[in-house]
């Protein structure tokens, strides 16, 4: 039979093994504690440099304890370089940087994009086809159609770098190629920022026109309304070229961008009125692939990605970037970007965007 422990000496032993206990314990969750910030074991992109902005109604929403509604990125601007061989004086993207991501990189940030619900991208710049002749365009344009199976692969272009090789190599994979023309009158182009030396803007418009029906790509027009063009007739131009949309913008002011002491173009001189830009779609109402965008349109309706993969908050009149996605995840950097959706539904953002679903006859 075992010795049994009085009560008097056994009570006093359990409470000295318990404050023992819960004293060890104590150190070691301290112990723990600084382990984590010493190490690094945070979550991603936290005790980090942020350079974000919390678009009001997010901060609200913190504010009441609810967490901010989750944003799907069905359509995204992929900026992925700003140089340029055009110097458009109310360009609102400008080649600040000299910055593209590798080719792998960008391709692990598309498939985030598609894994959080990406249906189409566009491509954009500066000039997109600077890079390498177009052929790093033209690999992202085939990995997105080709590995990720987005309904909608598009461009955005000038169109003065644009070969037929380039339709012949990766025309299959692209569903949409946007080319800018603000102007019929070449005179115009060049004083806008748009001349090409002997090259004719409009000229080549027509050509590359050709080759989106040769080479079965949905060819659209993108014109800024501005102070140079504002009283022109492009009716029958436009007519003539049959574009699937022609989207018609009016001259937008980005602080850091096209105005203010640290950018690199002043805009100020090609801005007009609202009245003014009324007055312009009024005069093209019968063409039936205008898609009008105003400022107020066009400001926070647009995801769009920079160089760095991070996405663009213009709620204050600038371009301020959320973390990359690259280093953050999708998720967590888009309740930076400031994107209206409700706006992005308004305006049209959403359409027949796939060219298997045009049904155009070629």
């Amino acid at each position: 039979m075992g010795m049994l422990v009085p009560t008097a000496v056994a009570v006093p032993l359990l409470i000295l093994f318990q404050q023992q206990l819960c004293s060890l314990w104590s150190g070691l969750a301290i112990l723990f504690c600084w382990l984590r910030i010493a190490l690094g074991w945070l979550d991603p992109g936290k005790g980090q440099p942020q350079v974000q902005v919390e678009p009001e109604e997010t901060q609200k929403t913190q504010e009441d304890g609810n967490s901010p509604q989750s944003t799907t990125p069905v359509s995204v601007n992929y900026h992925f370089t700003r140089q340029c061989n055009y110097k458009c004086g109310f360009c609102f993207h400008t080649a600040k940087t000299s910055f593209v991501l590798p080719l792998e990189e960008a391709k692990r940030g598309l498939l985030l994009l598609k894994q959080a619900g990406m249906e189409k991208i566009n491509f954009s710049g500066g000039e997109p086809f600077l890079q390498d002749r177009g052929e790093y365009l033209g690999k992202l344009v085939r990995f997105c159609k080709e590995e990720l199976a987005l309904p909608s692969v598009s461009i955005v272009s000038n169109g003065s770098l644009i070969r037929e090789r380039w339709f012949k190599d990766y025309g299959d994979y692209l569903d949409i190629l946007a080319i800018s023309c603000d102007s019929f009158d070449e005179q115009v182009n060049v004083l806008i920022g748009r001349g090409q030396g002997k090259k004719n803007h409009v000229e080549n418009l027509q050509k590359l026109r050709r080759w989106c029906r040769d080479y079965k790509v949905a060819f659209k027009i993108n014109s800024v309304i501005n102070r140079f063009n504002v009283d022109e007739d492009m009716n029958e131009h436009i007519k003539a070229l049959s574009p699937v949309r022609w989207k018609v913008f009016q001259c937008l002011l980005i602080e850091g961008e096209n105005s203010g002491g640290d950018a690199l173009r002043e805009a100020e001189r090609f801005l007009i009125s609202n009245e003014e830009f009324e007055a312009f779609l009024e005069r093209h109402k019968e063409v039936s692939c205008l898609v009008p965008e105003s400022n107020q349109k066009m400001k926070d309706s647009y995801l769009i990605l920079d160089e760095y993969m991070r996405f663009l908050n213009c709620t204050g009149g600038r371009k301020d970037p959320s973390l990359s996605i690259l280093d953050v995840g999708v998720e967590e950097a888009i309740k930076f970007s400031g994107f209206d959706e409700k706006m992005f539904l308004k305006r049209g953002g959403k359409y027949v965007w796939s060219k298997a679903d045009l049904k155009l006859d070629w």
